[in-house]
């Protein structure tokens, strides 16, 4: 099989609005996502027929909120219930320390070979080619991933990889890279896929995961799957490393449960994947499967700084169902790649600008339309509109009530604007230079130009009035 390497694109997140322009025009694209997210929001709403909605979104926003509370003595009890468990820790300041602590295990077992299971967290730290790098091979498992990394893409969604694919060309793209049959069915794609993949699980050095959640109370890993791929990546292999957020640590294994229901509901509309996974530490000397020995690696990379504020801290509940996606009017038109960002669509608005700073992110919280859609969908009930608008806040250096505190922070800070919008709240809170300046500006509405920048490009200028709201009032009053 002609394996390739994904490569990492390094997009400028500053060139959203001219991806999003080509995005828009091209209604394959266009088509892909719409049909994709439109089966996606029936059957999340099928999903939780006959249920309380509000009630199960109330109890999953609690156990993450309480989670986030105790967050330091639960990472200590987690390290602590997972040492004992034979389980080796290891903490990571950011996404190149932790490819640093996997590099190194691999080269302490003279692994050439790694098979990942799906992952975010590896996405963020790029850990592919930092493998690559270093002579290293890392193969995705998952069916999605494995096609974007065919493709040398990135995920255009945190759930579902290759969303912005169709069959006819990832039928191609298979053709092309490893051979297989041009064909639409579904299923021998998939089941070609697998074939070309099973070899690579029997012969890796190291099996590579992510975690849904990590249980404190028990040091249990739990991982959400429906393919089979990673329970074969951290079952096959040797040795088993298990990446992670230091967010997604909960309290107790009963609060597995309906973050569980939750999460499945809300990604796919399934009552329950295919496959949940419980590691709790490597094989013992009489069990017949399992890796020789596990280690997980919790990585903060800029985690404990959104920790660090009252309201920004809601933005750690996230257990990246990708929810807020499916039903956001703008990832829907535009796609993931748009964003340039290893987290895309509502999610990534409020998380990206933390991890790449605000300078980078600028017109992330922007790009939104503040509905309320993501807000109302999130099965933990965070706040995104609310965050969004922070944000932007942010972006210009904040205010008063919310200080600026963001990597970054005003990246989008305009001297002339600044001025403007100071001038109008002075004019405002003074009734005698308000009326003179309406009044001027009623006379002089002949004046006013056609085009107000942005706000006009698809909309008609608003008209100034010839005669006050004072002036107009007074008039009914005579």
């Amino acid at each position: 099989m002609n394996q390739t390497t994904r490569t990492p694109q390094h997009i400028d997140v500053r060139e959203f609005h001219s991806r999003a322009r080509t995005a828009i025009a091209d209604p394959k694209i266009r088509k892909n996502f719409r049909k994709a997210m439109d089966g996606l929001i029936v059957k999340r709403k099928d999903a939780f027929e006959g249920w309380d909605l509000e009630a199960l979104r109330e109890l999953g926003a609690n156990i993450r909120l309480r989670a986030l509370a105790d967050l330091p003595d639960l990472l200590e009890q987690l390290e602590k219930k997972l040492t004992d468990n034979g389980v080796n820790v290891h903490w990571a300041i950011d996404g190149d320390e932790a490819c640093r602590i996997i590099r190194d295990i691999c080269v302490a077992r003279n692994a050439k070979t790694v098979i990942k299971g799906k992952s975010m967290v590896t996405e963020e730290m790029e850990l592919n080619h930092y493998l690559a790098d270093h002579d290293i091979e890392a193969l995705e498992s998952d069916l999605g991933e494995y096609i974007v990394q065919l493709a040398s893409e990135t995920p255009s969604h945190i759930i579902m990889p290759a969303i912005h694919k169709n069959t006819g060309e990832i039928s191609e793209l298979m053709y092309e890279k490893t051979g297989t049959d041009l064909s639409n069915d579904v299923e021998y794609l998939t089941a070609s896929a697998r074939q070309q993949l099973r070899e690579k699980f029997m012969n890796a050095d190291v099996g590579v995961s992510g975690v849904n959640f990590a249980v404190a109370e028990t040091g249990t890993l739990c991982l959400v799957e429906n393919e089979g791929n990673g329970r074969m990546t951290t079952t096959v292999p040797p040795c088993h490393i298990a990446v992670t957020g230091i967010e997604k640590v909960v309290g107790y294994l009963e609060d597995v449960a309906p973050l569980l229901a939750l999460l499945t509901r809300s990604a796919t509309g399934q009552h329950i994947t295919t496959y949940f996974n419980m590691i709790s530490g490597s094989r013992k000397p009489d069990e017949l499967d399992g890796p020789e020995e596990v280690h997980v690696v919790l990585v903060d990379n800029g985690r404990s700084s959104i920790y660090q504020d009252d309201e920004l801290l809601d933005t750690l509940r996230c257990i990246r169902c990708g929810a807020c996606m499916n039903h956001c009017p703008v990832y829907t038109r535009v796609g993931g790649h748009t964003y340039g960002t290893t987290y895309p669509g509502p999610i990534g608005k409020i998380l990206m600008p933390h991890l790449i700073g605000l300078d980078e992110g600028r017109h992330l919280p922007s790009a939104s339309s503040l509905c309320g859609a993501c807000g109302e969908v999130c099965p933990v009930k965070i706040p995104i509109p609310d965050l969004l608008v922070r944000l932007r806040q942010e972006s210009v250096d904040g205010d008063k009530l919310n200080p600026a505190k963001v990597r970054g922070h005003g990246a989008k800070r305009n001297a002339l604007e600044a001025l403007v919008w100071k001038g109008w709240s002075w004019m405002h809170a003074r009734p005698g230079a308000y009326r003179f300046g309406t009044t001027v500006a009623s006379r002089l509405r002949k004046l006013q130009p056609g085009k107000l920048g942005g706000w006009t490009r698809y909309r008609t200028a608003p008209k100034l009035a010839a005669r006050t709201l004072h002036e107009r009032m007074k008039e009914r009053s005579q």
